[in-house]
């Protein structure tokens, strides 16, 4: 299965210059966050896929106008082709901003979805919009990731952790990491990956 990432940064390469034949063999769009609702709505549009996604910690618009034929999956687990995806949206509290947790509010929101991980027998993909403590996350306040992630790949061993916040323009940041046996990416602007 092939999965278009997208995160962050509208894409010209996407928007303005959209070759289908390009994505052609996309089966699923996920989002990470801090996307124009338009955009996800031109993707799934563009591209015959369904399009999943969390909201950014710059999405509070989603509220009033969210992305027309997609599905948020902030709060849930869902299973698609055989694939349990979790998701959970939104960075560390550094504002009054909507999409923002401390470490603390993160947990309580992980122990809500437990029962359904036990009965799901854990789940294969992680989406976030913030990345996980210490990995592929930055030191300033607004773009640390949250420990309790790391707790869930200690804990289930998702194949994968999709995640966008921090921009790869910012510096040197590598666009995957893996964690023990989690393979981590950074969908910044966007990204395909085969699963």
């Amino acid at each position: 299965m092939k999965i278009l990432l997208v995160s962050d940064e509208e894409t010209s390469f996407i928007w303005d210059y959209f070759d289908p034949s390009k994505f052609k063999d996309i089966d699923l769009i996920i989002s990470c966050g801090d996307l124009k609702a338009d955009y996800l709505s031109f993707l799934v549009t563009m591209i015959k896929a369904p399009l999943f996604y969390v909201p950014g910690n710059h999405d509070t618009n989603y509220m009033i106008n969210p992305p027309e034929g997609c599905s948020c999956i902030d709060g849930k687990l869902v299973s698609y082709k055989g694939l349990r995806i979790l998701g959970l949206g939104g960075t560390h509290k550094y504002s009054l901003g909507k999409y923002q947790y401390t470490e603390k509010q993160m947990r309580k929101r992980i122990s809500k979805l437990k029962p359904k991980i036990w009965l799901n027998k854990g789940f294969d993909i992680l989406v976030s919009h913030a990345p996980s403590y210490s990995i592929g996350d930055e030191k300033s306040f607004c773009h640390r990731g949250f420990k309790c992630f790391e707790e869930l790949m200690d804990k289930y061993s998702p194949k994968y952790f999709f995640h966008g916040h921090v921009h790869l323009s910012y510096g040197l940041k590598p666009r995957i990491n893996v964690y023990k046996s989690t393979k981590i990416i950074n969908a910044f602007q966007y990204y395909i990956v085969e699963v």
